[in-house]
Parts: structure tokens; sequence; C-alpha cells
């Protein structure tokens, strides 16, 4: 069986898929870490369409 190879999305080194790589899909925990920092300073964004606030009950008198 052939192993899948996949490459880091961080330095793009080949990084095969195995369960012993305990970093995958990244090469090393440096990498890992380097993404997390990326996504902590908001360098890393998922786009979201603005949603209209919900309409709330009166309040009882």
């Amino acid at each position: 069986m052939k192993i899948p190879v996949v490459n880091c999305p961080t330095c793009n080194a080949p990084v095969a898929w195995t369960a012993e790589n305990r970093w995958k899909p990244f090469c090393s925990e440096r990498c890992k870490l380097i993404d997390l920092g990326q996504w902590a300073t908001e360098k890393y964004r998922v786009p979201a369409e603005e949603q209209e606030p919900e309409e709330e009950p009166p309040l009882p008198q």
C-alpha cells in the first residue's frame, strides 16, 4: 500500500500521512506553531456574512 504524501501548509515540505506523524498535516511542531500564530494574529480570516440581529420580544410592562 502506498503511503499518502501531502505538502506542509507552512513550508511546503512533503509530509507522509501516517499515524506516527504527530504533526500532520505539518512537517514539524515549528510549522504547526507558525500556522497557529498566523491565526492568533488574524492574518488568516474566515469570511463571514453579516447577520441581522434577531428581534427581541418586547419587555412585559
